[in-house]
């Protein structure tokens, strides 16, 4: 399966668990040798300004992580448009999920999803999107965002107990017609991780779900790295996920 990387997401730009060294290597070892990676580029001023304010923009930059940031969100349109055709992750960083129009917290500074989404919909190569978060903690900026869009649906599963919150991801994907399935994909919520609550096959579980939903709804799918902070377990359960979603 194709997964959209960069050498550059190993640039350790700021002091916050996103960031941390080794966090993205973690992925790297436990990928090597069983996806096809594509280079990204970084998003273009004008697609971020589709999504984000002049002021935030400027924030940005003066913080000195514009640049990699940028990448990131080019990392994300550059998954998303392969996900038109065909499944793709996207490994990057920083994460997205946290930033509304105007302001950013929680690692995050623009809105990957958001981004992606909307040069998506702006080209009309997409209809109806649906994003699945998994992260750990809600995505607040892609509901700001998004949501008030309509064309966009956003489940954040809730509960504590698994077996329910899988039935939950389970059923709404069942429901949706979208014509393209994207997946804020954060796993924090692992038993080993900040949440405590998923195991490793339920990532294979979940990207299996989706690329099944894409496929009955003759449409794509996409997923791209959001949260997940315990470096012994991030790679493996990233290619949990990529095993289902490319199965």
């Amino acid at each position: 399966m194709k997964v959209v990387y960069s050498e550059e997401y190993k640039q350790v730009y700021s002091y916050d668990p996103a960031s941390n060294p080794g966090r993205i290597e973690s992925i790297e070892f436990a990928l090597a040798g069983r996806v096809d990676y594509i280079e990204p580029q970084p998003a273009s001023e004008e697609d971020i300004a589709l999504v984000h304010t002049p002021r935030h923009i400027a924030e940005v930059k003066r913080e000195g992580v514009y640049e990699i940031a940028a990448l990131a969100a080019g990392g994300a349109i550059k998954a998303a448009e392969i996900g038109l055709s065909e499944p793709c992750f996207g490994v990057i960083r920083p994460p997205g999920h946290h930033a509304s129009a105007d302001s950013a917290w929680g690692f995050c500074y623009f809105n990957n999803m958001a981004i992606a989404l909307t040069k998506l919909k702006r080209r009309d190569k997409i209809k109806k999107a649906f994003i699945l978060d998994f992260d750990l903690h809600t995505g607040d900026g892609n509901i700001n965002i998004l949501e008030p869009k309509g064309y966009v649906t956003i489940l954040n599963p809730g509960g504590q107990d698994r077996n329910e919150y899988l039935k939950i991801v389970t059923n709404a994907l069942g429901k949706t017609d979208a014509d393209i399935i994207a997946v804020s994909a954060g796993f924090d919520n692992h038993e080993h991780d900040w949440g405590g609550l998923l195991k490793t096959e339920d990532y294979t579980y979940m990207g299996n779900l989706v690329r099944e939903t894409a496929v009955r709804n003759h449409g794509g799918c996409f997923g791209i790295l959001e949260g997940g902070y315990n470096h012994a377990v991030l790679g493996k359960n990233v290619l949990a996920f990529i095993e289902g979603l490319s199965s």
